[in-house]
């Protein structure tokens, strides 16, 4: 349990540097924000694969792509949010 939760982090922190890497720019947060965006990047992005495109799970390496893309949309979804309220 407690070995799951920790390798979500670890996937939603890279999941969350890269979409940031990806899509460089101001964003309200910080580190905190960069890992809860990954971690809901990688539902995301599973939900994507999986029910959508019909693909199943893959490796470590697949994890964290299909988690940098639902990452990604999260960011500019998050952007675009942000934007507006301000």
């Amino acid at each position: 349990m407690i070995g799951s939760i920790i390798a979500w982090i670890v996937v939603g922190l890279i999941a969350g540097a890269l979409a940031k890497f990806i899509m460089p720019g101001p964003d309200p947060g910080g580190i905190i924000v960069t890992i809860l965006i990954g971690i809901a990047g990688a539902f995301v992005g599973g939900f994507v694969t999986q029910n959508i495109l019909g693909m199943g799970a893959g490796g470590f390496i697949w994890t964290i792509l299909v988690a940098t893309l639902g990452a990604i949309i999260l960011l500019a979804v998050y952007r675009l949010l942000t934007r507006r309220m301000a």
